[in-house]
């Protein structure tokens, strides 16, 4: 049986700044068997010269989208591994094992359609800020805007190809789409005790109270959508959590 190919999708726009790390950490991977798909909204920056530059990458688009999302589901649909995973422009790898730890344990766990992990954020300096970890993570804390770290998620292709993301949401479709995936049935996820991804404060879903009060209006649409009973006294009860990471990671 040949190894199992992994697809890693980034979506990048005017992303010069960090999207050199991103490349790097896939590129420097232990795990033959990589795919990285990168999905570009029509940059003006130097953002394309630097994807260019790195062999690696092979399957590309550079073209408006209509956000994050859509371009995510461009990549999807481009993507021709049998796992799928995401590292954002602004985000990397947290260590060149990660794909090989991924892709081994899928291949010894055949009934598991995909495993969730850990992340860190991070600051510009790469400073550990925060340790977010999906080891407690059960289904039951959708309703309270809880879901595993999304850019520890990696999936087989099934999951893609039953759920896309709905771009009705600017910044929560990764929680409805990881709502929809883990409900179905047919899926089995598992949780590995590893960091996959070091992510820098300040993304769409990290950036301050306008983004926060955003995601939390999108959050309970998406849990009425599916049937999940909440409001909003659940949905703010995640935040007193969030800080006691940041706290312990301080710490530690």
């Amino acid at each position: 049986m040949p190894p199992l190919k992994i697809s890693i999708i980034t979506a990048a726009y005017n992303s010069e700044k960090y999207i050199k790390h991103t490349l790097e950490s896939v590129r420097d991977q232990t795990y033959a068997d990589i795919e990285h798909v990168l999905v570009d909204g029509g940059s003006t920056d130097e953002t394309n010269a630097i994807i260019k530059s790195y062999p690696l990458v092979k399957n590309y688009i550079s073209e408006p989208d209509q956000g994050i999302y859509d371009a995510l589901n461009k990549g999807i649909n481009r993507a021709t591994g049998d796992i799928i995973g995401f590292v954002h422009s602004d985000d990397y790898l947290h260590d060149t094992s990660i794909l090989r730890c991924v892709a081994e344990y899928l291949e010894n766990n055949p009934n598991v359609t995909g495993i969730y992990a850990d992340i860190v954020f991070v600051d510009n300096s790469k400073k550990v800020l925060r340790h977010y970890s999906s080891r407690s993570w059960r289904f039951s804390k959708f309703q309270y805007g809880k879901m595993p770290a999304h850019p520890s998620f990696f999936a087989r292709k099934e999951v893609y190809e039953s759920y896309l993301f709905d771009t009705q949401y600017k910044i929560a479709a990764d929680f409805d789409h990881m709502l929809r995936a883990f409900k179905d049935p047919e899926f089995l996820f598992h949780y590995l005790p590893i960091i996959t991804t070091s992510m820098r404060m300040g993304g769409a879903s990290t950036d301050g109270l306008k983004s926060n009060l955003r995601i939390n209006k999108e959050i309970l649409q998406i849990c009425k959508a599916n049937g999940l009973p909440t409001n909003y006294l659940k949905i703010y009860s995640k935040y007193p959590s969030r800080l006691l990471e940041f706290f312990f990671t301080k710490m530690s």
